[in-house]
């Protein structure tokens, strides 16, 4: 039985269909991108589906139910950010990653916490601007075509009402919808016309003030927006530029950005989602001197927007309440326990990610449908050359991977990137000239490649 949703809640019916997902299919489709983290995917699975749930509530109790923030625990590269990204392309939610070391303490020279909502916002509105401009482009194309009509063949000034009019109204319409079919077949593409086109905005000057360097150039353009554009002038190009720029006035003539700004609020307060990544570089107490002096002072920033409050944005307030952030941190050398109290407290999931072994290495390189053995063979393969790797390659890269993480630095997954590029790399450097079309890849050509580096620690620590 379908569910009826508020007004104010309501959401494009193929969006409400995917965040209609159960936890299991959530982790289904999430199992097609990320290998192994089953506790992270379950995390992530039961706080959106809790989404869709507090959705079918009351509005009273639903305003009462709060997001239950998570902490991820893991090393760099073991998934993290995948996780939260895909998640968010499963709800076409508006998602924002930023990292907490970015911040500053309000005080002192640097970002304050609240920046992360108004780019949060100007995701949203980007993204419902979209659906609305793919809900009106025939409408706009139309209006178009009908503006470049125009100007290839402007219309008689004054029609007359003899039968000599009627003919030349006839032939005018003739003539009109010729080229109406050579605009549609491109055959006028070439051809130079005149238009009058807006002149290009100057950038704002961003100048540091209590509303944050991130308002002030934007509210100066509201205030002056004849000073700072607006004016026409006319230019020659080619048509189909023309086509470009004029079919983008009029998605902005067609576009209630009032709408937009409201529905952008709307997405924003019930189904954001902010991946707060390197939470545990602000971890810790205050040093006194140096430049994590405002650590503790970040984390207490922090407190209100997680908890809830209200942002002033230059599309209007934004209340943080129902907005999902899901932290994230390797915390090897701090703990989530050196945190401040009422942080932590901000966070009730916990779920630790573990680092990854060279069986999921070997999955990574193969299973996931954006797996990196398919994304180099699909690159080679617009040159031409057929790729083949085989399945002692990939063990042996897998291998390898383990090994340098092991001895070097643990970089998890980002490693298969490292070491299958090094592979590569004379392949790609000779792929459009060389004749043989054909590639196959074994352990032998992977060790021949990298047994250099291996046998050095020195290199392997540079290189790999």
């Amino acid at each position: 039985m379908p569910i009826v949703l508020p007004e104010s809640l309501e959401r494009p019916a193929a969006e409400v269909a995917q965040v209609e997902l159960t936890p299991r299919e959530i982790v289904a489709e999430l199992d097609k991108y990320i290998i192994g983290q089953q506790a992270a995917k379950k995390a992530v699975a039961i706080a959106l589906r809790n989404r869709y749930r507090r959705r079918r509530l009351p509005p009273a109790l639903a305003d009462e139910i709060a997001p239950k923030n998570i902490l991820m625990i893991g090393p760099t590269g073991v998934g993290k950010t995948e996780i939260s990204r895909r998640l968010a392309k499963l709800t076409s939610s508006p998602f924002l990653k930023i990292e907490a070391s970015k911040f500053t303490e309000v005080g002192y020279v640097g970002r304050d916490v609240e920046s992360m909502i108004r780019d949060l916002v100007r995701i949203s509105v980007d993204m419902v601007k979209q659906e609305k401009v793919a809900e009106i482009v025939e409408k706009a194309r139309a209006a178009v075509e009908e503006k470049l009509l125009d100007i290839l063949l402007p219309p008689a000034p004054k029609k007359r009402d003899d039968a000599a009019g009627e003919e030349e109204e006839t032939s005018f319409r003739d003539t009109r919808e010729k080229l109406r079919a050579q605009l549609r077949s491109g055959a006028l593409d070439e051809r130079t016309v005149e238009i009058e086109v807006k002149e290009k905005t100057t950038p704002p000057v961003e100048v540091v003030s209590n509303a944050g360097v991130e308002e002030i150039g934007f509210q100066i353009q509201d205030l002056l927006p004849g000073f700072l554009g607006g004016r026409t002038k006319r230019r020659k190009m080619k048509l189909k530029e023309a086509r470009e720029l004029i079919l983008e006035e009029e998605e902005k003539r067609l576009v209630d950005m009032d709408q937009v700004s409201r529905l952008a609020v709307e997405r924003v307060e019930q189904s954001g989602i902010i991946f707060l990544d390197e939470v545990d570089k602000i971890a810790g107490r205050e040093s006194g001197r140096g430049p994590d002096v405002s650590r503790e002072g970040v984390q207490r920033d922090l407190l209100p927007i997680i908890e809830g409050t209200t942002v002033n944005t230059r599309f209007g307030l934004v209340r943080t309440d129902h907005i999902l952030f899901i932290g994230a941190g390797a915390f090897h050398v701090s703990k989530p326990s050196d945190l401040i109290p009422e942080l932590q407290g901000r966070f009730p999931i916990r779920v630790e990610l573990t680092p990854l072994t060279r069986d999921d290495f070997v999955r990574i390189l193969t299973e996931p449908e954006n797996a990196l053995i398919r994304q180099y063979e699909a690159l080679l393969g617009t040159e031409g050359v057929r790729v083949e790797f085989t399945p002692d390659a990939v063990d042996e890269i897998a291998d390898i991977a383990e090994k340098v993480n092991a001895d070097a630095e643990n970089i998890g997954a980002r490693r298969l990137h490292t070491v299958v590029e090094k592979v590569m790399e004379d392949i790609s450097f000779a792929a459009p000239d060389v004749t043989e079309k054909s590639l196959r890849i074994d352990r032998n050509y992977v060790y021949d490649h990298l047994k250099d580096i291996l046998v050095s620690q020195d290199l392997r620590r540079f290189i790999l």
